[in-house]
């Protein structure tokens, strides 16, 4: 079986892409930005998954961080002698010290203070999923590029409204899904568009992770530890006492503030719209619920959700939280079943096994087997999207994960989650993003923020 792409192909592409990435810029404080200029960050968020950006971005010499928000004052400070003895217990999700920034670095509580400095050219947000959309908003009407970590948004409406901001401001805004910057998948991405493994009909991944019995576990709320503004923390979500099974980390298994369903699936679902070339869903159901786990989570344990798209395929994603084993016998973390091949990729690896006729069917395989590899991991997936951001903050080029491609993907899984809280099948007109069928779904696509923070205003 022969296919229209090949590696000459996609290295012209490459480095077409390189030449388009460097040409120089202006600087938002009205320089400009040459290729070998220092882009001057600040990060909003220093704790598990912020200290790991930072790491990723000072990988490149012509990223200079300047500031540094958190309001957790043990994680703002590196003083993580004196984090809580209850977080310590969580392992690596709690980072045990801050990068070699340099040289000296502004430090704020309040991400406001933050984004009043006019030295900084752009910001790191790795705040919870809750903090997201007012953070890049307002950090594209100070003229700020932004680096946002997956999931884009908690709802759909605050999605589109980012991506209002980035373009009304003319920023560029990078969503935090790694694989986009992986020329693996974008080899993948070329190969399953040109048909060389025929018709797909049906992509699937999932997340799998036996935390039966205990789960995030139960604790009754308490005072916040010192040093912690929980109400600054909270934001936007409805007042509630603290609690130590809420954060840090743990916050992901609290809808009032993320799901696992978007926490995973931002990057497989993200992975499969781009393979596949799909840009949204035409409708969906979704089963699950807390089947087995005992904890304090209001996510649940078990859920899988189905999306059909005009094209005539099925996109599944499923999280599985009481039992750990893979969700095929094959050897990726992604399936692509396609009428002539099938692909199981990893993040390092990509399999086509050839398929045979089935019933009535010539059995003689329809393809050579392919094996696709590389020996990049999410660290150095990472560096790769930092350089990428780096680059077009530059060049003012879109980055590989534009706010767009960030929105759409989330999307996916927000549309997941509304899902499973109407037990109903949805139809979805993705050019108005709303449900053509189901009001009480529609009412699910935003929420009203808690005083002072608004949807329209700097609060």
């Amino acid at each position: 079986m022969s296919s229209p792409f090949n590696r000459r192909d996609f290295t012209k592409a490459a480095l077409a892409g390189t030449a388009a990435g460097m040409a120089p810029a202006v600087s938002h404080a009205g320089g400009i930005l040459g290729a070998n200029d220092r882009v001057r960050i600040g990060c909003i968020g220093v704790g598990y998954r912020g200290v790991q950006v930072l790491n990723a971005f000072l990988t490149h010499k012509d990223a200079q961080i300047v500031a540094l928000c958190d309001v957790y004052e043990p994680y703002l400070n590196g003083h993580f002698d004196q984090i809580h003895p209850h977080f310590k217990e969580l392992g690596y999700v709690v980072p045990s010290r801050l990068p070699d920034f340099g040289g000296p670095v502004e430090r704020h509580k309040d991400f406001r203070r933050l984004l009043d400095h006019k030295g900084i050219d752009a910001v790191i947000i790795a705040t919870p999923d809750h903090w997201h959309a007012i953070q890049t908003i307002l950090a594209c009407e100070a003229g700020k590029d932004v680096y946002c970590e997956k999931p884009l948004s908690l709802t759909v409406r605050e999605g589109r409204r980012m991506v209002e901001a980035a373009r009304k401001h003319d920023r560029v805004v990078q969503v935090g899904t790694q694989r986009r910057s992986s020329k693996l998948y974008t080899q993948l991405a070329e190969l399953v568009q040109s048909g060389a493994i025929g018709k797909v009909t049906v992509a699937r991944a999932g997340l799998t992770d036996n935390m039966w019995p205990n789960g995030i576990g139960k604790v009754s709320d308490s005072p916040p530890p010192e040093g912690l503004d929980w109400d600054m923390w909270l934001g936007p979500r409805p007042e509630r006492p603290f609690n130590l099974n809420v954060l840090p980390y743990k916050f992901r298994w609290w809808s009032l503030y993320s799901s696992q369903m978007a926490n995973w699936g931002a990057h497989y679902l993200d992975a499969m719209r781009w393979v596949l070339h799909e840009t949204a869903p035409s409708s969906l159901s979704a089963h699950g619920g807390v089947f087995a786990v005992h904890d304090c989570r209001t996510i649940p344990d078990t859920a899988e959700v189905i999306f059909e798209h005009a094209s005539g395929v099925l996109t599944i994603f499923s999280t599985f939280e009481a039992s750990g084993q893979s969700l095929w016998r094959g050897p990726g973390e992604i399936e692509f079943r396609g009428t002539l091949g099938t692909v199981y990729a990893t993040m390092n690896k990509i399999e086509i096994i050839p398929e045979r006729g089935g019933r009535f069917q010539d059995r003689k395989p329809r393809m050579k087997p392919m094996v696709l590899s590389n020996h990049d991991g999410y660290g150095e997936l990472d560096n790769a999207h930092a350089r990428n951001f780096l680059d077009c903050v530059k060049s003012r080029q879109k980055p590989n994960c534009d706010i767009e491609e960030g929105h759409r993907s989330t999307t996916y899984a927000l549309l997941a989650n509304i899902a499973l809280a109407t037990k109903a099948r949805l139809d979805w007109d993705a050019q108005a993003e709303r449900f053509t069928n189901n009001d009480t779904a529609n009412e699910l696509l935003d929420y009203e923020y808690r005083q002072p923070w608004s949807h329209t205003q700097r609060a």
